[in-house]
């Protein structure tokens, strides 16, 4: 039998800049900033959120092992809230933080959602989504 995954504990993104990038996920998207230090006994900084976490690389000086091309604007990120996109809106503008596209509908892990898309500052895209109600989906 094959063995099965449960969750995502972790991932990382490789950034130009850890301030810029610490400011961003803590001012606009409201993440925890953590500094850690693993067995190696080096500082290392990552962005907690739920039960999940986002460690940062700095390009050029990635920790081992990294992904083959490590490179800051390459990810994708789809993020949950349960909060109203109106809301988000809002806040995004008033933090003056561009909404590329949305709200849209677009189709998660678990069924229907409905998204903005807005830009890190290393140019990643970052989708904010929240699950229709059930009524909604049909």
């Amino acid at each position: 039998m094959t063995p099965k995954l449960t969750g995502l504990d972790h991932l990382v993104l490789t950034v130009r800049d850890i301030g810029k990038t610490v400011a961003f996920y803590r001012d606009v998207l409201g993440m925890e900033v953590q500094e850690f230090q693993p067995a190696d006994g080096s500082t290392r900084t990552a962005l907690l959120f739920g039960q999940q976490k986002i460690n940062l690389h700095v390009a050029g000086a990635e920790f081992r092992p990294h992904g083959r091309c490590p490179m800051p604007g390459s990810a994708d990120l789809c993020l949950l809230t349960d909060g109203p996109l109106e809301s988000w809106a809002r806040h995004l503008d008033n933090a003056g933080v561009d909404i590329e596209e949305g709200p849209v509908a677009r189709s998660g892990a678990q069924g229907p959602i409905q998204s903005v898309y807005i830009r890190d500052p290393d140019g990643n895209l970052i989708e904010i989504s929240v699950y229709l109600p059930q009524d909604a989906q049909a």
